[in-house]
């Protein structure tokens, strides 16, 4: 058995702040994050307090300890779970002698490892340099000293971290370029709606399986691998449902503890498909330990998105870990995705969701009611279309208010 380490991955050690109960799973989480980003973790230090010191997070005592640690373990990188001043990290960096980064920076790290398409890395990009200007003061306007490793990976690591208004000017570029995708984003949204296809958008917490469900439900290839953040770029399929109707499935990017504020605005638009998406399916691993808080940390985005009052249905899945399979509920479902264990069901879920307020019906219209024709075409999804000597038969997927107005041409 080869039983070399591999010295390419950067030591670290992971420091956190302890206020409340949460931050200890936090810290937990800090170390997927610091796995996922390639650092090998050998040591994590807390600090019980009341709040973190605002000139070195954890306290000069503390620091001393840190010191002490990092010169005997050899440690290349300390990872503080909290976002830190520029300040503060000059002040460990220079207490230490080793690079410090925050969790900010670490997640920011793997979403540009992460992100493949255009618009993606220009997201990515513009959460990094919005992130890093107000910290150049603080780091003496030279974040290009951290060299390689994890924290410097993306578009964002090139001298132009040195210059404060070219910075500024990137932004703005990237900004506009931005504001065009999202008016594209908007234009497909316009058409969905127009179709009268409804949009289920697959949401949860990071790694809980939501690309896993997108490849069971529509027999795709989106990548998936058991780390935080696997997949970035939103991806939309057509999913037939056992209806005969069709949907547009789109996976969207997983949510996480104290998910980065830039990282929010930048991904605003991908974000946004949950806002604008007629059904919610709620992902969620049933096998983790702090499964309330996970579900907590998701309503609480959807929330800020405004999309918590959409129709949302909970999607266990995992559930084949469990001693027994529980049972199913019109908005609780329990399935796993990896072992297309109770896919049928949430098919046939969706299925009453999403179509719960569409109807699907025979009009008939004599050619001199052209105008009640026209209306039903501009507002509802034709699915056939027959002609004779007397007026045109239509087969029609409609609204409430649709079958209201239309009700005295209705066939059947």
């Amino acid at each position: 058995m080869d039983n070399k380490i591999d010295d390419s991955r950067e030591k670290a050690v992971l420091v956190g702040v302890i206020i409340n109960d949460d931050d200890n799973e936090s810290m937990d989480e800090l170390k997927e994050l610091a796995e996922t980003a390639g650092a090998e973790v050998v040591g994590i230090m807390t600090q019980s307090r009341s709040n973190v010191d605002r000139t070195s997070y954890i306290g000069k005592g503390k620091l001393i300890e840190l010191k002490q640690f990092v010169d005997n373990m050899d440690i290349d990188l300390v990872i503080a779970n909290d976002e830190l001043s520029g300040n503060q990290i000059k002040n460990i960096e220079e207490a230490i002698n080793r690079k410090v980064i925050d969790r900010t920076s670490l997640i920011l790290d793997i979403f540009a490892k992460r992100a493949k398409s255009a618009e993606g890395m220009l997201q990515v990009e513009l959460a990094q340099l919005k992130y890093r200007l107000p910290r150049l003061q603080g780091l003496g306007n030279d974040l290009s000293r951290l060299g390689g490793g994890i924290g410097t990976r993306g578009p964002g690591e090139t001298k132009l971290e040195t210059d404060r208004r070219y910075i500024r000017e990137r932004i703005k570029a990237i900004e506009g370029k931005l504001g065009d995708l999202r008016k594209h984003r908007e234009l497909l949204r316009g058409r969905r709606r127009k179709n009268k296809i409804p949009v289920v958008a697959i949401v949860g917490y990071t790694n809980a399986g939501k690309s896993t469900l997108m490849n069971a439900l529509t027999d795709s290839s989106v990548y998936v691998e058991d780390k935080l953040f696997a997949t970035l770029d939103p991806t939309a399929r057509k999913l037939e449902l056992p209806s005969g109707r069709d949907v547009i499935l789109i996976d969207t990017v997983g949510f996480i503890r104290k998910l980065p504020h830039d990282l929010v605005e930048s991904f605003k638009s991908t974000l946004e498909e949950s806002k604008y998406a007629d059904v919610l399916l709620h992902v969620i691993d049933i096998t983790s330990k702090d499964i309330k808080h996970k579900i907590e940390v998701v309503e609480n985005v959807l929330r800020d998105l405004e999309a918590i009052d959409k129709p949302i249905i909970n999607v266990y899945n995992k559930s084949d870990l469990l001693e027994y399979m529980p049972v199913n509920k019109d908005n609780e479902i329990y399935i796993s995705a990896k072992e297309m264990i109770g896919i049928d069901e949430l098919l046939k879920a969706i299925d009453n969701v999403a179509y719960k307020d569409l109807f699907v019906l025979d009009f008939y219209f004599p050619y001199n009611k052209n105008r009640e024709y026209l209306f039903l075409k501009r507002n509802s999804k034709i699915l056939k279309e027959e002609y004779d000597e007397k007026g045109i038969k239509i087969k029609a997927q409609v609204g409430a208010a649709e079958k209201n107005i239309l009700r005295d041409f209705i066939i059947s």
